[in-house]
């Protein structure tokens, strides 16, 4: 956190603070949000989806066994894998918000 200069004004210098204290609770907010993906698998486990908090595909594994489920049943499994990853990471999101502003 870089601390402002102090200004002579012992209320400004404070507000100053408390600016800066905040400044940096959101900065570390925001890089735990752009490191955060979610997860999610389907087929057991032969699909799995990664995605980041913007809904972004990151990662998609498609196990060569997955293959023999035919075209319909793996575009379902990928499917359902990246609506978990969804949700997976829109909880990591809030918990992280809700951590971070209190309850």
């Amino acid at each position: 956190m870089i601390t402002p200069p102090p200004t002579g004004d012992p209320e400004l210098d404070r507000v100053l603070a408390e600016m800066a204290a905040q400044t940096a609770g959101f900065e570390e907010i925001s890089r735990l949000l752009q490191e955060t993906r979610g997860r999610g698998e389907s087929a057991g486990g032969q699909v799995a989806v990664e995605v980041t908090p913007a809904g972004s595909l990151a990662a998609l594994h498609i196990d060569p066994r997955a293959m023999r489920l035919g075209s319909r049943a793996l575009s379902e499994a990928i499917v359902e894998a990246y609506r978990l990853a969804e949700e997976d990471v829109t909880g990591q999101s809030f918990d992280i918000a809700r951590t971070a502003t209190g309850p």
